[in-house]
């Protein structure tokens, strides 16, 4: 396993060891004692499960208050999608920040998402499924989210008109989102 650090602080992708023969590939797609070696002691409660039926779709970008923030291990079991990492703490020197990744089945990389992030993804590809872990139960009085068209932000998601859900396309900006992280 690999560990690639993101230019926002916390921010990872895991490329995780796979092997390769004429069956197909196997790889382990979490070990919680090699995770904890390489800097990720997380002790993940939940596991959430995506398929996104055309590409276009974009989900976020989302983030649950503290106390019950979540950390986030995110990939990508059939698909591709651009996924992005806004840093939402308040006084950190990269506040408001953005990073983005390309994540796929093909290249088999995970996203490790720390508190304090807001995260969203688009597909690239017409039944993408997205499965991540998080570090928190759901908690929806918790739940909150910014525009992913935030024009501060300025991030260049692959389309222009994507298809929302009801509740993400009424996502405040971040200079008006409710954030208790510091």
């Amino acid at each position: 396993m690999n560990i690639i650090h993101g230019k926002l602080s916390g921010v990872k992708i895991v490329v995780p060891d796979v092997y390769e023969d004429a069956r197909g590939f196997f790889m382990e797609s979490y070990h919680a004692g090699k995770y904890a070696e390489a800097g990720i002691p997380m002790a993940f409660v939940q596991d959430n499960h995506s398929m996104s039926v055309r590409r276009g779709v974009l989900r976020g970008l989302h983030y649950q208050l503290g106390p019950k923030a979540q950390t986030k291990l995110v990939r990508v079991l059939k698909g591709a999608i651009y996924d992005v990492v806004v840093d939402i703490r308040e006084g950190s020197p990269t506040f408001g920040q953005w990073e983005s990744f390309e994540l796929s089945a093909a290249n088999r990389h995970q996203l490790l998402v720390p508190k304090g992030y807001a995260h969203g993804f688009c597909t690239l590809e017409p039944g993408t499924e997205v499965l991540y872990k998080v570090d928190e139960f759901y908690s929806p009085e918790h739940d909150r989210g910014i525009a992913w068209n935030d024009p501060d932000l300025g991030i260049p998601w692959p389309v222009s008109e994507p298809l929302l859900s009801a509740k993400d396309a009424r996502h405040p900006r971040l200079a008006d989102a409710e954030l208790n992280f510091s």
